[in-house]
């Protein structure tokens, strides 16, 4: 192994560890494992490949390679290694290449938490030809307890448990704001315009876009674009979300997705770009169900059995494992009609009601959200009043 001192591997982590936590969320890849490789890859950061090129993982051009490259000395003289503009972009690129590759799609089987398996079974793929390559990654992970990071990832370990950081100590009390509060969902930074995620055509919006502007944007119909993103009619976004422009796949990239606290269903489906159904099929499913997090969601095959569920308690939906003690009596109020205005949107109609914009479409058989001036609405308030 590299002669580098303990406070230089330290200050790797320290500055690497959160993005290694967000990169195992987004794919499944253990946060230890991807850190014991970035250390021994690089040098803990020394090494003159990272130095001129942000290559965190080793990683070679291959024929796929579009991006930059740099010239580098390895297995032999003058390799092709790829250069990314920014670490983070390394990490990404080293996720997805496991990911995408199917002589690695077994190791997506395995218990993210057993880093023994994943590290021999990276060194079985060909990921590396030193015999020693898996010995490395697990002496690493034990010397600087970087499991810890995969079960901060998994919400198994609190984020501010102790757990290294740069210093002369092996573990000190991290800050509150060095690392993800296992109470957020990650915040990933989109790239502005047309992207792709698992190859299908998908925009970043913020809250308050107006759904048809985008439709229109793109030369797609609005109905088109709430079946694309399993949306019933709105006007506008409620919050900052992902708009798929094609039909999303059936199969997502990566083997399964670990459950954040806070993710529905929706918003999973969203973020591995695949069909809802699908994913409620894999897992055996219902879309109200809130699947706990930490558990695993199969992305590309039944998954063995449907993952745990939260036991939510008064105030949320709850799960099919908890059963209401409350029946609620509903007295039906006389219907009140409603005359649209002019430039009058569905989105204001069903905020002065305070009712769903799907239950006004529902009540009146509509198939869109587009209204006239003069058209009449009718809105069924209910007034509900809990029996014991």
């Amino acid at each position: 192994m590299f002669a580098q001192s303990s406070d230089v591997i330290r200050n790797y982590i320290a500055t690497y560890k959160d993005i290694a936590i967000e990169e195992m969320q987004r794919t499944g890849v253990p946060a230890a494992i991807t850190l014991a490789q970035g250390i021994h890859e690089t040098s803990a950061g020394q090494s003159d490949l990272v130095r001129k090129s942000n290559n965190h993982f080793g990683i070679k051009c291959k024929d796929d390679w579009k991006g930059e490259s740099v010239s580098h000395d390895d297995d032999a003289k003058g390799e092709c290694f790829r250069k990314y503009n920014d670490p983070m972009d390394s990490y990404r690129d080293h996720s997805d290449f496991l990911k995408t590759r199917s002589h690695y799609a077994f190791l997506f089987k395995l218990n993210p938490t057993d880093y023994e398996a994943w590290a021999y079974g990276l060194k079985k793929a060909g990921y590396a030809t030193n015999p020693k390559y898996p010995q490395i990654l697990i002496n690493l992970i034990k010397d600087y307890d970087l499991e810890d990071y995969t079960l901060i990832a998994m919400n198994q370990k609190p984020s501010n448990s102790n757990v290294v950081l740069a210093s002369n100590t092996s573990t000190v009390e991290n800050e509150s704001t060095a690392s993800i509060s296992s109470t957020e969902i990650p915040t990933i930074n989109y790239p502005s315009g047309t992207f792709k995620i698992n190859e299908t055509k998908v925009v970043f919006v913020t809250k308050g876009t107006s759904y048809l502007k985008v439709a229109e944007e793109n030369d797609l119909s609005l109905s088109r674009l709430f079946e694309f993103n399993d949306l019933t009619g709105m006007d506008i976004a409620m919050v900052d979300q992902l708009v798929f422009l094609q039909r999303k796949r059936k199969k997502g990239a990566g083997e399964f997705h670990v459950v954040s606290k806070g993710e529905t269903l929706h918003d999973i489906a969203q973020k591995e770009g695949i069909r809802t159904e699908s994913l409620l099929e894999y897992n055996f499913l219902r879309a109200d169900m809130h699947v706990k997090a930490g558990e695993r969601l199969y992305l590309q095959e039944k998954a063995p059995s449907m993952p745990k569920l939260e036991e939510v308690t008064a105030g949320n939906s709850i799960s099919n494992s908890v059963e209401a003690t409350v029946a609620p009596s509903v007295e039906e109020v006389k219907p009140i009609v409603h005359t649209v205005q002019p430039k009058e949107t569905m989105y204001a109609i069903a905020k002065k009601y305070d009712v769903a914009i799907e239950d006004v479409m529902k009540w009146n058989d509509m198939q869109s959200s587009n209204l006239k001036p003069g058209q009449q609405l009718r809105i069924n308030k209910k007034r509900v009043n809990a029996t014991n």
